[in-house]
């Protein structure tokens, strides 16, 4: 599904490089669930914002379903989000002044899906993550819980290949975060490619797969970490 070889990503700050990745090399299959884990500062969210097609790496490849993604125009990758890949955030991104189901209608208000439709769409989506009840609550009148389950169906909308979460439970209680876990198990079931990052170790092992990374480079196994360090 995607395929990273030799990714570097190097900021220039008042032309001091600063090397953030070094040498990534990722393969995600379709249907895998992929944990990222790695302390803060490491590169991890760099490199979600690569796979996400959201930043540019410094060199390297990535291929999406076959798709040399470097090649493509800005417009083509915006089209390639839209369709392909949902996203999940720590602090929800919602907006504070729609309802749950407005906020979940957002993206199909850019494919020129009619409002009608719209709403059954954003109506299900809801439903299936078990807000159905909860279709005309704002942002401040549900738990953190609650707000992610809206931020997860609006990812859904369009029915992407991958999701990428960014700490999902980490502005969550343990409780919240279990469930939010059971229902991430529940979408790889059913298909959905999962990768998500976090530094959270109980988190991790939820996943079918796990790479650590430490300082922009990284590993299958964490013991190889220390031994790269010694």
């Amino acid at each position: 599904m995607i395929e990273l070889r030799n990714i570097n990503k190097v900021y220039q700050p008042k032309d001091t490089p600063v090397p953030v990745l070094n040498d990534i090399t990722l393969t995600v299959e379709k249907g895998d669930y992929l944990a990222i884990m790695g302390p803060s500062g490491s590169g991890k969210s760099t490199l979600m914002n690569i796979i996400g097609c959201l930043d540019t790496p410094s060199s390297g490849t990535y291929e999406f379903d076959g798709s040399d993604i470097l090649s493509l125009s800005d417009n083509k990758l915006a089209e390639l989000r839209a369709r392909k890949i949902g996203f999940v955030f720590q602090n929800f991104e919602l907006l504070p002044g729609e309802t749950a189901l407005q906020n979940v209608m957002l993206p199909l208000s850019f494919s020129g899906t009619p409002r009608k439709e719209r709403k059954d769409i954003a109506a299900s989506a809801l439903d299936k993550v078990g807000l159905g009840d909860r279709l005309d609550h704002r942002p401040s009148q549900l738990s953190g819980g609650q707000k992610q389950r809206v931020a997860i169906a609006r990812s859904l909308i369009n029915h992407p290949d991958m999701l990428l979460a960014d700490e999902p439970t980490g502005a969550l209680d343990q409780k919240s975060g279990r469930d939010i876990m059971d229902l991430f198990d529940t979408l790889n079931r059913e298909g959905i490619t999962i990768v998500m990052i976090t530094h959270d170790p109980n988190i991790a092992k939820r996943a079918k797969k796990i790479a650590y990374i430490v300082d922009g480079r990284i590993y299958d196994d964490p013991s190889l970490i220390n031994k790269e360090d010694a």
